[in-house]
C-alpha cells in the first residue's frame, strides 16, 4: 500500500484504500463518495486520478454469482453467472496504457480449494501477463519462497528473452 500511495503522490494523484469485504452497500457508498469528490470523473476519464484496488480479484465474480442467484438467473454449470467472461473482460480491459498515462495491475486472486482451473480464477488469469502461484504444499514442507515455478506463468517466457534452455525447462 505504501508503494501505491507514494507513486500516486509523486504524480499528483490520490490513493484510496477501502476494506469493503462482501458488503455491497459499503462498496457502493465508497464508489459514490469517490465520484462526488471528483476523484473519478466519468464524463472525462482523463481527468481522473485514481487507483481502484480490490482485495482479491475473485470478489467481483463471486459477488455477481450471488446476485445472479438472488435474482433467480440461471447459473452456468459450475455456479458462476453466464456473463462471467464478458464482465471480467470489461473490468480487465480498463487496465490499460494510453498517451495520458497507464495503469499497472498487481492482482491477488484467491483460488478456492487450490483449483487453478476454477472458472473465476482461470478467467482472471487469461487477462494477465504473468501469474505467480504460491503453493500451500511448499509451505507445509517448509520450502520458501513458496512460489511454484511449474504452475506460475509469464508471457515474457520467450526464447529471445530467457533463452532456449530456460524456455524448454519452463515448458
Amino acid at each position: 500500500m505504501e508503494l501505491i500511495n507514494n507513486i500516486s503522490k509523486a504524480y499528483g494523484g490520490i490513493a484510496i484504500f477501502g476494506r469493503v469485504g462482501e458488503r455491497t452497500r459499503e462498496g457502493n457508498d465508497l464508489y459514490m463518495e469517490i465520484k462526488e469528490s471528483r476523484v473519478i470523473n466519468e464524463e472525462n476519464i482523463t481527468e481522473s486520478k485514481v487507483a481502484l484496488v480490490y482485495g482479491q480479484m475473485n470478489e467481483p465474480p463471486r459477488a455477481r454469482s450471488e446476485v445472479s442467484a438472488l435474482l433467480g438467473r440461471m447459473p452456468s454449470v459450475v455456479g458462476y453467472q453466464l456473463t462471467l467472461s464478458t464482465k471480467m473482460g470489461s473490468l480487465q480491459e480498463r487496465i490499460t496504457s494510453t498517451k495520458e498515462g497507464s495503469i499497472t495491475s498487481i492482482q491477488a486472486v484467491y483460488v478456492l480449494a487450490d483449483d487453478l482451473t476454477d472458472l473465476a480464477p482461470a478467467t482472471t488469469f487469461a487477462h494477465l501477463d504473468a501469474t505467480t502461484v504460491l503453493s500451500r504444499g511448499l509451505s507445509t514442507k517448509g520450502i520458501y519462497p513458496v512460489v511454484d515455478p511449474l504452475d506460475s506463468t509469464s508471457t515474457m517466457v520467450k526464447p529471445r528473452i530467457v533463452g532456449e534452455e530456460h524456455l524448454e525447462t519452463a515448458q
